[in-house]
């Protein structure tokens, strides 16, 4: 992979992403006349998403998943999906039916099937993503793909479920690494000196097992916006 480190202060990333995010989004819907994103919950989302509310971008041509999604139901404080809608989906003009969240109050195994299958119609064979975007822990987990733990391995399917999650609530749903890595373009956020140990690691260290480093190897361009504490232990 190709990785772009952009470090700015933290009052200027959510214009960063939002600027990528209207260009990669341009370029998708030139080539092929639609834009696909993926979107995390967490900080990342509470920082970046008003952003977006103001952005000029053709969404009427936009397409949203989730990269992952706790097991709660929709209208539940916990829910990505929830947050999304109060702070960015409610307030352009997208088709609802171009919004595709993850069913985190239906059986954990038969949603994460039934997302797989709405990846595949919305994008095709492979599901080929335009843009994801990944917060970062600071144990170097992304989505909902922890550090050691064994959903790291499957790259048999692009959804899969987890009811042993180390942070609250422990029942997700997430993205595999093989859905992940077919992105073209993945966007890395972190901020805050909590993030400086794996970001150092992962840019650093082509060998490193941590999930961020598995989520960006894949062929795709990686842009990684970062405050200078994020960034504070890069060579």
């Amino acid at each position: 992979m190709s990785a772009d480190v952009s470090i700015h202060p933290v009052e200027e990333l959510p214009g960063r992403f939002a600027r990528l995010v209207e260009d990669t989004a341009r370029q998708a819907i030139e080539e092929r006349r639609s834009f696909s994103i993926a979107v995390p919950g967490g900080s990342a989302a509470e920082f970046l998403f008003p952003a977006l509310a103001t952005a000029a971008i053709d969404w009427p041509k936009v397409s949203v998943f989730w990269v992952d999604e706790r097991m709660v139901p929709p209208d539940d404080a916990d829910s990505n999906f929830r947050l999304a809608g109060d702070i960015w989906l409610n307030k352009v003009p997208i088709p609802a039916a171009q919004i595709h969240r993850m069913h985190g109050e239906d059986p954990a195994r038969a949603a994460a099937e039934e997302y797989a299958r709405t990846l595949t119609v919305a994008l095709g064979a492979p599901a080929r993503l335009d843009l994801a975007l990944l917060g970062v822990g600071p144990d170097g987990h992304v989505a909902s793909l922890f550090p050691g733990h064994r959903l790291l391995r499957a790259w048999d399917r692009d959804v899969a479920v987890l009811e042993d999650a180390p942070k609250p609530p422990p029942a997700r749903m997430t993205l595999t690494l093989k859905a992940l890595t077919a992105a073209r373009r993945v966007v890395v956020f972190a901020t805050g000196t909590a993030k400086a140990k794996v970001i150092a690691e992962v840019l650093a260290d082509d060998e490193s097992e941590l999930p961020l480093a598995l989520a960006t190897m894949g062929e795709a361009p990686v842009t990684y916006l970062l405050d200078p504490e994020a960034a504070s232990q890069l060579a």
